[in-house]
C-alpha cells in the first residue's frame, strides 16, 4: 500500500503532512511526498520518499529570507513584510491581490505535473495540502480520490457568507474600521470571481468535462480534514462545513538535542517561548519589544529570532536559549507560556502541550485563530505594532499566574494527546480504526 502526500515546498505545510503520514508508515506502508527540492531534508528525516514536484514560484525550508527567493518572489514577500507594518487590513488587502499568482499558480502546468506523480507513484491514498489548489484541481479534475487537509485555522475554507480572505472575527485589541473592513470584504469577493474564473478555465483545460464552480476557495476533497481542535470552533460554523473530521493537531517528534534538554531541565524557573514562526521571524522590531518585556520578569526565555539577527534585539540575558531555530515541539514540553504570532501549526503543538499563549497575530487566518483562542480564554491576544513591552510584559505574567487558564488547557491537551491527528486522519481516510498509542 501506498500513501501519496503532496505538499508545497515549505516547511509550515510539510511537517503537519509529513506528521500526519506516520500513521501509514508506522504500518509498513509506502510513503511518498510530492514537494520542491527545499524541504528535501525534511522528507528524508521522516524516511520517506521524495517525487519532485514544484507547487509554487518561492519556497521555504525553516527560516525565509526575500534575499534567497527567485526573482518576483522576493519583491512579493517584501511587500508582504512591509504591510504587516501598516496593519492588519493593509496585510489582508496585499495578501488578497497577490492571491492569484500566489495560490493558483500555471494552473494547468502544475496540475499536469501532478497527474504525472500520480500516475508513477499509484497511490493507494492520497493527502493533499487545502492551500495546493493547483494540486486540488488536478486531482477532481481527474477523479482521483483525496483527502483534502486545512492546515491553518478552519476559516481558511469559508462557509456561509464568509468569503476567503477576510476574517469573520478579529480580536478585541485590534481596532477594525467598518468602511476598511467592508473595502476589504468587496476586495476579496473580486477576488474570489477572478480566481473562480481561472479555477474553471484550467479545469476545462485538464477535463473538458469538469464541471464549473461558483466560488473556488470553497471547493474541498473527498475527505475534508480539519487540522484543528473541534472543541475550539465555534459551534455554529461547525455546522455549515461540509462532512469534515477535526484532527485535533499534527505534532511531530522531534530528534534529541542534547544541549537543549540541559537547558530546560537546569532550572525550575517558567520557561516562556518565543517565536513568530518561519516568515515572520523578520519583524524584528515586535520580537525586540517581547525581549525588552521579559527581561522584566523572573524567567528564563527560550527565544528563536529567526530571519531578524539576534544582535538586533538588544542585550539579551545570558540565562537566555537563543537560536535562528529552536526544536519547539521540546520547548514547549517543558514551557510555561509560549509567546508566538498565532500560526495553525505553533497554536495546535501549545495546545497539545497545555500552554497558555500570548499571541501577536499578523495575518491571514491568525487573526480569526487568535480571536478564537480567546474567545476560549486560554490565551490573551496583543496588537504587534501597538503593543508596548509594558503591555507586553503585563499580560505575560497575568498569564504565567492564572492557574484557570491552565485547567481549561489540561483537558484539551490530554484530548488531543490521547487522539493524535496522525491517527484520527488515518481512520477518515481507510476507515479503519487506529490503535490507541
Amino acid at each position: 500500500m501506498t500513501l501519496l502526500v503532496i505538499s508545497p515546498d515549505y516547511a509550515s505545510h510539510l511537517y503537519p503532512l509529513a506528521t500526519l503520514a506516520t500513521a501509514w508508515a508506522e504500518q509498513g506502508e509506502r510513503v511518498v511526498v510530492a514537494t520542491g527540492p527545499a524541504t528535501d531534508a525534511i522528507v528524508e528525516g521522516f524516511g520517506f520518499e521524495r517525487a519532485h514536484l514544484q507547487l509554487g514560484r518561492g519556497s521555504n525550508p525553516g527560516v525565509i529570507r526575500a534575499e534567497e527567493q527567485p526573482t518576483g518572489e522576493d519583491d512579493a514577500l517584501r511587500g508582504f513584510f512591509d504591510a504587516t507594518r501598516r496593519g492588519a487590513l493593509e496585510t489582508l488587502e496585499f495578501q488578497a491581490r497577490a492571491r492569484g499568482d500566489d495560490l493558483l499558480w500555471a494552473p494547468v502546468e502544475v496540475g499536469r505535473a501532478v497527474l504525472d506523480v500520480v500516475d508513477r507513484v499509484r497511490p493507494d491514498t492520497v493527502i493533499v495540502d487545502h492551500l495546493a489548489f493547483s494540486a486540488r484541481l488536478a486531482l477532481g479534475s481527474a477523479g482521483v480520490p483525496h483527502g483534502d487537509v486545512v492546515l491553518g485555522h478552519p476559516t481558511a475554507l469559508p462557509v456561509g457568507d464568509e468569503v476567503y480572505g477576510c476574517p469573520p472575527v478579529f480580536p478585541n485589541a485590534f481596532d477594525i474600521d467598518p468602511q476598511r473592513l467592508a473595502g476589504l470584504r468587496l476586495l476579496c469577493e473580486d477576488v474570489r470571481d477572478t480566481f473562480t474564473h481561472q479555477w474553471n478555465a484550467a479545469s476545462r483545460a485538464l477535463s473538458g468535462s469538469a464541471a464549473e464552480v461558483d466560488d473556488a476557495f470553497a471547493v474541498t476533497g473527498d475527505v475534508l480534514l480539519l487540522n484543528y481542535p473541534g472543541e475550539l470552533h465555534d459551534p455554529g460554523r461547525t455546522r455549515l462545513l461540509p462532512q469534515h473530521r477535526f484532527l485535533g493537531s499534527a505534532v511531530r517528534a522531534e530528534p534529541d538535542d542534547a544541549a537543549v534538554s540541559r537547558w530546560l531541565a537546569a532550572s525550575e524557573q517558567p520557561v516562556v517561548y518565543v517565536s513568530l514562526g518561519s516568515f515572520l521571524s523578520v519583524r524584528g522590531d515586535v520580537l525586540t519589544r517581547v525581549a525588552d518585556a521579559l527581561r522584566g520578569l523572573d524567567v528564563r526565555v527560550a527565544l528563536a529570532h529567526g530571519s531578524t539577527p539576534a544582535s538586533e534585539l538588544g542585550d539579551l540575558p545570558a540565562t537566555w536559549l537563543v537560536r535562528e531555530v529552536l526544536p519547539q515541539v521540546t520547548v514547549l514540553r517543558s514551557a510555561s507560556l509560549a509567546i508566538t504570532h498565532g500560526g495553525n501549526n505553533s497554536v495546535t503543538e501549545a495546545l497539545t502541550a497545555g500552554v497558555p499563549m500570548l499571541v501577536l497575530p499578523l495575518s491571514t487566518d491568525q487573526f480569526a485563530g487568535a480571536a478564537a483562542l480567546e474567545s476560549a480564554a486560554v490565551a490573551t491576544v496583543l496588537a504587534p505594532n501597538t503593543a508596548a513591552p509594558s503591555e507586553i510584559r503585563r499580560a505575560a505574567a497575568e498569564l504565567l499566574a492564572d492557574s484557570r487558564v491552565s485547567a481549561r488547557l489540561t483537558e484539551l491537551a490530554a484530548s488531543l494527546r490521547t487522539s493524535p491527528g496522525a491517527q484520527r486522519a488515518r481512520e477518515a481516510l481507510t476507515g479503519v480504526p487506529a490503535a490507541a498509542p
